[in-house]
């Protein structure tokens, strides 16, 4: 017996008959390379997990001993037949998972196993090769189904007889099919919910008009157009994913509905009000042409005003990220005083509807990160703007300022992305009457600020004290070889609260920055410099990841292996420097720190004769050559205080007895010479 714990209750595990382990009234046969079903398994099972084995047939006699089930999985298998009586005696099943196996093979006999199934509510017939009319066949008489999944299977078209029975069915999937036409193969479906048709082939979705159902998910489809039906009633619809398709417009959505969760995401699609050249096409329309067998409906559409019909009062998300929009049309954003969630990153946006009370109030996230954004607006005296904001995204665009003020009323943001523009920061504090450009970005006094990104923003040193009252927790500074070239005063403001650093290539030397002075430091990224030294300040913090790649280190010193920073430390990057092969001591001890992990270890490399070596595998002749070196080193380390002693006593020698020996020299050698 294993004893198991879950939920402050002790669970007993028993092994069964077969290798199979039984923990109260389930039994897992789950990969035992079986090929058939034990017979000798606990009788009172209400669940059995058969999946990942090699069955291939379930007779009429497999399941006879296990009355009590509720719940049969046989999923990973080779099942190609269930015989017509194999669930006589299971009346009570609810749950049958019998995906990825081969039921196509003997589809029909299978279908009448499954009709003996009175109680069946959920039914897997994922992955098993089946085509839209193997389908019709298997539930055709399931009439007390709620959950149906068909994925991964080859259905190309649905017809109203398909799913003509499932009069109960509240969630059904068909994705990962190569669905290509869907005729009315729904609308008997009346309790309906849950509809998952992605990853398919679908080319437009017409007249939409299942009321009653909460979520359609046709994302990864070839979908142009959405349009659902004129009608004035209520849709239940909270969630629609339209991502990763080919949208060209904005969906025609229903005139009412609950919708909640709107994904647009990766598409083409644009608006066509006003074209970029400034053509207008208020008045515009477009006509889209259904044909129904030999029946053609025209359906014309005013680009603009139709979207103006659909009620989105209780949207919270929107998300239109990766299309080629390149405006809003007026108007657009007001229609969604509940939007929460905003995401327009990676369009064409050169203009951003201006910030102003009233608008976007409910909004914590806004993403306008790569466009083509020079400037953002706000109407003046706007008083709070953007008061729930909490993310602000508005990296990769053409910004060089910020509406002033713009941050005085967003009390709660916490993040703040304005890497790759060209912008400043406002470098003096206030009140001290110094001059600030207009265009600076001013983020002084924002208490709730946590989190900000400078990176690649060309800034011109810190002067002043430009984070001066936020409790700035993460910041970015990385990619600006200017950015540290001023007063390092900065420090001060963030000392008690930075948490993670980023001075990537900042043009960083050993000694232009003391760490000492952030206390609260755990990861700093200190890569693509040219520091030659280890800044000897990092000993004294306890850093817990530490990014050194790219630099001229040749060695590391041993307190980087001591404590503090030793004790604290469980990542390390150390790549791409030139070590130096014949003083890796610090590269033994780091090896020996528990708990610390170099991440890039397998990059680290050392220099030795121009060569480059793995540092935990040198060369025995290696190894040799820089012990003698260290030889070398010792000899001339001991002879070269007594050299130094013997310089220095012939030194005092000559200068005591310097002038007897000019004199003895004159002496003998000072006859004078005739001409």
């Amino acid at each position: 017996l294993a004893v198991g714990w879950g939920s402050g209750a002790a669970t007993t595990w028993a092994t069964s008959p077969g290798g199979c382990e039984a923990v109260q009234s389930t039994v897992d046969c789950t990969g035992r390379w079986l090929s058939s079903v034990p017979g000798n398994l606990r009788g009172d099972a209400e669940e059995l997990l058969l999946d990942d084995n090699t069955i291939q047939v379930l007779g009429n006699d497999s399941l006879l001993s296990y009355r009590q089930l509720r719940c049969l999985s046989v999923t990973k298998n080779r099942l190609e037949l269930i015989e017509p009586g194999a669930f006589r005696s299971s009346q009570g099943l609810h749950v049958l998972s019998l995906a990825n196996n081969l039921l196509f093979t003997h589809y029909s006999l299978t279908a009448a196993a499954l009709s003996t199934l009175p109680a069946l509510r959920t039914l897997d017939l994922a992955g098993n090769l089946l085509t839209d009319d193997m389908v019709s066949v298997l539930v055709w008489n399931l009439s007390s189904l709620k959950s149906l999944s068909v994925a991964g299977n080859v259905i190309m078209r649905l017809d109203s007889s398909v799913f003509v029975n499932l009069t109960q069915l509240l969630e059904l999937n068909l994705e990962k099919n190569y669905i290509f036409e869907i005729d009315q193969a729904f609308e008997g479906l009346q309790k309906l919910q849950k509809l998952n048709i992605a990853y398919n082939y679908l080319p437009c979705v017409a007249e939409f008009g299942l009321t009653q159902l909460r979520v359609l998910n046709v994302s990864y489809n070839v979908i142009e157009w959405f349009l659902a039906l004129e009608t004035d009633d209520l849709f239940e619809l909270e969630v629609l994913d339209l991502s990763h398709n080919h949208l060209l417009f904005f969906p025609v959505l229903p005139r009412q509905s609950k919708l909640r969760s709107l994904l647009l995401n990766h598409n083409e699609m644009s608006f066509y009000q006003v074209l970029p050249n400034g053509t207008s096409l208020a008045n515009v329309t477009v006509q889209f042409l259904l044909v129904d067998g030999n029946t053609t409906n025209i359906t014309t559409v005013s680009l603009w005003d139709e979207i103006c019909q659909s009620n989105l009062s209780s949207l919270r998300l929107l998300d239109m990220s990766q299309n080629q929009i390149w405006y809003l049309p007026e108007g657009f954003l007001a229609q969604m005083p509940s939007l929460t969630h905003l995401k327009l990153n990676q369009n064409c946006l050169k203009t951003f509807p201006p910030l102003e009370r009233g608008l976007l109030d409910a909004l914590v996230e806004l993403d306008l990160s790569q466009n083509q954004l020079a400037e953002l607006r706000a109407e003046a005296g706007a008083g709070d703007i953007l008061p729930n904001l909490q993310l602000f995204n508005l990296s990769s665009n053409r910004l060089r300022e910020l509406p002033p003020g713009v941050f005085s009323h967003t009390r709660k943001i916490t993040t703040l992305d304005l890497s790759h523009n060209q912008v400043t920061l406002c470098p003096h504090p206030a009140g001290t009457g110094q001059a600030e450009s207009p265009t600076c970005v001013d983020i002084r006094g924002v208490k709730t600020l946590t989190h900000l990104s400078l990176a690649s923003c060309d800034l011109q040193g810190l002067g002043g004290h430009p984070f001066q009252g936020t409790s700035l927790m993460h910041l970015d500074l990385s990619d600006n070889p200017q950015a540290l070239s001023g007063d390092p005063a900065w420090l001060q403001d963030v000392a008690l609260t930075l948490q993670v650093l980023s001075l990537r290539n900042t043009s960083l030397s050993s000694t232009s920055v003391d760490f000492s002075t952030l206390p609260s430091l755990e990861r700093l990224d200190l890569s693509e410099n040219s520091l030659t030294t280890f800044p000897t300040s990092l000993g004294a913090l306890k850093l817990r990841s530490l990014d050194l790649r790219d630099n001229l280190l040749a060695a590391l010193p041993a307190a980087v292996a001591r404590p503090p920073l030793g004790r604290s430390l469980r990542e390390v990057y150390l790549s791409h420097n030139p070590y130096n092969c014949c003083t890796l001591g610090w590269w033994d001890a780091l090896q020996r720190l528990e708990g610390l992990r170099v991440l890039d270890g397998q990059e680290v490399t050392c220099s030795h004769a121009a060569r480059a070596l793995r540092p935990g595998a040198l060369p025995e002749p290696v190894v040799r050559s820089c012990q003698e070196v260290d030889v070398v080193l010792l000899y001339l380390v001991l002879a070269l205080p007594t050299c130094l002693t013997l310089l220095v006593a012939f030194a005092v020698v000559f200068l005591t007895l310097k002038e007897k020996l000019l004199q003895m020299v004159k002496s003998r050698c000072g006859g004078s010479s005739p001409y």
